[in-house]
C-alpha cells in the first residue's frame, strides 16, 4: 500500500481559503484515483470529492461544489485540495485515500484501501 501524508489544515475565519496536500510516498501507477473525505465529531465520513490520477477529471459532493477544487502534481505524487469560501460547517478532520478500483463505489470509505492521517480545518464565525 502506498502511504499518505496530508498537510495544510489550520484555524481559519469564515471565508477564508485553505490548501490542502496530500503527498505518496511513491508513484504507483495502480492508483485510479484519489479521494478526499471529512469527519466532523460525532458525524460519519464525508466524501468531499475526487480526482482520477491520469485523466484529472474530477468530481465533487454538493455541499463543496463551486468552493472546493481538487487538483494534482504527478511529478510529486501529490494532490491538492484548494478550499475557498470557507464555512463553519466545514470544520472537520480531513483524510485523503487512494483508490485502485475504477468500479468501487468512490463516494463511500469502503471504495479505498490506503489512507492519511488526517489533517484537521477549523474553521471560526
Amino acid at each position: 500500500q502506498v502511504q499518505l501524508v496530508e498537510s495544510g489544515g489550520g484555524l481559519v475565519q469564515a471565508g477564508d481559503s485553505l490548501r490542502l496536500s496530500c503527498a505518496a510516498s511513491r508513484r504507483t501507477f495502480s492508483i485510479y484515483a484519489m479521494g478526499w473525505f471529512r469527519q466532523a465529531p460525532g458525524k460519519e465520513h464525508e466524501f468531499v470529492g475526487i480526482i482520477n490520477w491520469s485523466s484529472g477529471i474530477t468530481n465533487y459532493a454538493d455541499s463543496v461544489k463551486g468552493r472546493f477544487t481538487i487538483s494534482r502534481d504527478n511529478g510529486k505524487n501529490t494532490v491538492y485540495l484548494q478550499m475557498n469560501s470557507l464555512k463553519p460547517e466545514d470544520t472537520a478532520l480531513y483524510y485523503c485515500a487512494t483508490t485502485r478500483s475504477s468500479t468501487a463505489a468512490l463516494t463511500t470509505t469502503a471504495g479505498y484501501d490506503s489512507w492519511g492521517q488526517g489533517t484537521q480545518v477549523t474553521v471560526s464565525s
